[in-house]
């Protein structure tokens, strides 16, 4: 199928970082399929595999953590991709690396990890994400970081639109740059001012929907959630409406799974037919670039129907009493392994601690580089053998 015309194109791709002369091509695959393949063979990648989603260090094998949940997104953005015309590796790239910024613990790691930086420039995962792709995560021989392409890096800088490089962030309207962006922007500019491609608006959607939807299997999987509850949401409820009519037999378990999917195909098929319209007269990716606004987006109606969802899945899930004590608990074992590090470095191993730059800031940021990269596995083993004992009331289910 052919490209859409607002589509990025890898054929016309503005390059990356470093130019290696005589690079050895490995196989017939465009500047996007390498990026893609370039994420899914690192090791910050594969942590993914045992950091948060919902449920801190879940005990079941059912729950999902980051590297389930970045795959589904993947998937998602796949087929929104190819409906629209887009190019499919780059959003699937960008949907594989969208969260490979986030700390042990998720966003209870995140905020330990932005207490403990605010006198150093802040700490934020989705910076931290470029962060570890331009810099951290070093296979090559030639360069620091992966050497992605420009359309993947300023997709991830900008997927949730536009940001600001000070405290006058786009005149008060936009998010502004921390340290860490607003290094790496320094060092390849990736015009952050500017709306992203369609490939990485489309790869901000469809991790709304992965996570609205599956956070809602997890969450009834491990009764945090009932049936009941959903059904004050008029989006759920119509959707449950229509399963039992569909499946007035079926095992509820399997009704319910049914529901998710429901809401996915709803939800996906709005927005393809709200971009549709929003992308009419458009003819080329300057215009998505210059809109002034989100090319790929839900309906009104929609989108009205997923921030009240959010609010509900805040309200009964993500801020549940159980939730938050077990995310105060998370906070304090990343809190507490920082400080250890910051008092002895030596703790963090020969390699690290051999790198650690003599002042701050770079000195804590590079404490919090380590601490980042931990699965919460590894965070758990961490502190336990600093202080001689596992820490209690990580895992809820």
């Amino acid at each position: 199928m052919p490209l859409s015309p607002l589509a990025c194109h890898a054929a016309a791709s503005r390059g990356r970082e470093f130019a290696i002369e005589g690079a050895v091509a490995r196989g017939p695959r465009t500047a996007y399929q390498r990026d893609r393949d370039r994420i899914i063979h690192s090791i910050a990648f594969r942590r993914l595999r045992s950091k948060t989603q919902v449920f801190i260090a879940p005990d079941g094998d059912h729950y999902r953590v980051r590297l389930t949940h970045s795959l589904e997104v993947a998937q998602i953005g796949r087929v929104i991709a190819r409906v629209l015309g887009l190019d499919e590796d780059l959003t699937e790239a960008l949907c594989l690396a969208h969260d490979i910024g986030h700390p042990p613990f998720g966003h209870s790691g995140e905020d330990a990890l932005a207490a403990a930086l605010a006198p150093h420039g802040g700490w934020d995962h989705n910076a931290h994400a470029l962060r570890v792709l331009m810099r951290l995560e070093s296979p090559y021989c030639e360069h620091d970081g992966l050497n992605l392409s420009w359309e993947l890096l300023e997709g991830l800088a900008k997927h949730n639109g536009p940001v600001g490089l000070g405290t006058e962030a786009l005149g008060g309207r936009g998010r502004a740059a921390n340290w860490a962006l607003a290094e790496l922007d320094a060092a390849f500019p990736l015009h952050l001012r500017e709306w992203c491609g369609l490939e990485a608006q489309v790869a901000a959607l469809a991790d709304d929907i992965a996570y609205d939807n599956h956070d809602i299997d997890d969450g009834l999987r491990a009764g945090f959630l009932t049936l009941d509850e959903l059904m004050a949401q008029p989006f759920v409820a119509d959707q449950w409406k229509q399963v039992e009519a569909r499946h007035p037999h079926a095992p509820r378990e399997r009704q319910l799974r049914e529901l998710v999917r429901s809401q996915i195909g709803l939800m996906v098929n709005d927005l393809i037919a709200e971009t549709w319209k929003r992308a009419a007269g458009m003819e080329s990716l300057a215009d998505v670039r210059a809109a002034g606004r989100a090319t790929v987006a839900f309906s009104p109606a929609v989108a009205e129907a997923e921030r009240s969802l959010k609010r509900f899945m805040y309200e009964r899930l993500y801020y549940h009493p159980e939730q938050l004590a077990t995310a105060a608990r998370a906070r304090e074992v990343t809190a507490a392994l920082y400080a250890a590090y910051e008092a002895d470095p030596a703790l963090m191993g020969p390699g690290w601690a051999a790198r650690l730059p003599a002042d701050n800031p770079a000195r804590a940021r590079h404490i919090a580089d380590f601490i980042a990269g931990m699965t919460d596995h590894f965070a758990i083993s961490r502190y336990a053998a600093i202080f001689g004992h596992v820490p209690e009331g990580l895992s809820n289910v």
